[in-house]
C-alpha cells in the first residue's frame, strides 16, 4: 500500500496517517513530515468538504462520522491502487502482488492451508495476508476493500457483495463415539438438550441457525457452554464433556480417526449452512487475487465432495 499512499494526494494520506495513529503527532512521525504540514492538510479537507472530519477525545483524535465515510473511500481508493499496479508489475514480468483473505475459522483450518501452499507454489512471488475472523466480519470486510476475498457462511443479501461460489452443508451434532446419542438416528437440537452441550458463540454464524432452531423448541435452555473456538468446542466434545455443533469442515481428522461421531440433525433451521466465497462487486479484482479466486474455487470444487463423503 506505500506506493498507492505516495502517489495519492498528500491530503488523503495524511488524513488516513492521522486516522491509523489517532494523533497528528504520530502521524507526522510515521510520514516523516512537520506536524504543521499535517494539520495544514486535515483543515484544508475538512474546509473544502465543509465537515468535521475529527472529534477530540482526551489527547488523541477520533473519526466523526463524516471521517469514517472518507477513510473507507481511501481504503477502497487505496486496495484498488494496489490492484491496478500489480497487473502493471505483472506486464513487466514481475508476477508478484497482494492477495487479501478475510476467512471463518473452520476454513482457515481445513481447507485454506492446502489452497494457499499450491497457490504459493505457482506463484511464489505473491504476498498472501490472511484475517480469521466470523462470517460477518469477513463479508464486511471484502464489501470495505479490506479483503480481496471471502470465505464465509451465509453472507449478507447486498449489492456490494457477489457470491462467486456456494455450497450447502448441513449442520450437525458432534460428540464423543461413547456418547449415548453416537448411535442414534434422525437426530433432533431437542434430543440433544437433554445432555450437556457447548454453543458456538452469539456473532458467529453457526450460532444464529442454531438460535432459529432452538425458538421452535419448547422451555428454555438453561445452562451452556459456549465458546467462539471451534477448535475450542471439538476439544470438549471429544473429552465427552458436551455436545457440539457445526458442519463437517474442520472435522474431518477426527472423522477419519473416529475420535469424534457426527450426526446430521434434522431441524429445518440447520439443514443447509451455506459457504461462500465473496468478492466485491464494487470493484474488480485485480491481477494476483484474481488468479488466487480462481485457484481457491477450483480447490473448493474438488475437495468439499471428498468432505461431504466422511
Amino acid at each position: 500500500m506505500d506506493r498507492a499512499r505516495n502517489l495519492y494526494a498528500p491530503a488523503m494520506r495524511y488524513f488516513s496517517a492521522v486516522a491509523e495513529a489517532g494523533s497528528i503527532r504520530a502521524a507526522a512521525r510515521s510520514l516523516n513530515v512537520a506536524s504543521s504540514a499535517v494539520n495544514r492538510q486535515i483543515l484544508w479537507l475538512e474546509e473544502a468538504l465543509e465537515l468535521q472530519l475529527f472529534e477530540r477525545v482526551g489527547r488523541r483524535l477520533r473519526l466523526s462520522e463524516a471521517g469514517e465515510i472518507l477513510l473507507a473511500h481511501v481504503r477502497r481508493t487505496y486496495s484498488d491502487f494496489e490492484g491496478t499496479i500489480a497487473e502493471l508489475d505483472a506486464l513487466k514480468g514481475l508476477r508478484r502482488g497482494t492477495v487479501a483473505i478475510a476467512t471463518v475459522e473452520s476454513v482457515a483450518e481445513a481447507i485454506l492451508p492446502a489452497v494457499i501452499g499450491s497457490f504459493r507454489k505457482s506463484y511464489p512471488g505473491i504476498h498472501v495476508s490472511v484475517t480469521v475472523t466470523s462470517s460477518a466480519r469477513a463479508a464486511a470486510m471484502v464489501e470495505a476493500g479490506e479483503a480481496d476475498v471471502g470465505f464465509t457462511f451465509d453472507p449478507p443479501q447486498t449489492s456490494a457483495l457477489t457470491v462467486a461460489f456456494r455450497h450447502e452443508l448441513v449442520i450437525g451434532a458432534v460428540m464423543a463415539p461413547g456418547h449415548p446419542l453416537a448411535a442414534k438416528d434422525d437426530l433432533t437440537l431437542a434430543d440433544c438438550l437433554r445432555y450437556p452441550v457447548v454453543l458456538p458463540a452469539e456473532g458467529l454464524s453457526l450460532r444464529t441457525r442454531l438460535d432459529a432452531a432452538l425458538a421452535r423448541i419448547p422451555g428454555k435452555l438453561r445452562t451452556y457452554v459456549e465458546a467462539n473456538s471451534l477448535s475450542f468446542l471439538r476439544a470438549l466434545a471429544r473429552g465427552d464433556i458436551a455436545i457440539g455443533f457445526q458442519t463437517k469442515i474442520g472435522l474431518e481428522p477426527d472423522l477419519v480417526r473416529g475420535s469424534l461421531v457426527f450426526k446430521p440433525l434434522s431441524d429445518a433451521p440447520l439443514q443447509h449452512d451455506r459457504l461462500s466465497v465473496v468478492t466485491s462487486s464494487m470493484r474488480a479484482l485485480a491481477l494476483a487475487p484474481g488468479m488466487f479466486f480462481d485457484h481457491a474455487v477450483s480447490a473448493l470444487r474438488e475437495h468439499l465432495p471428498v468432505i461431504d463423503a466422511i
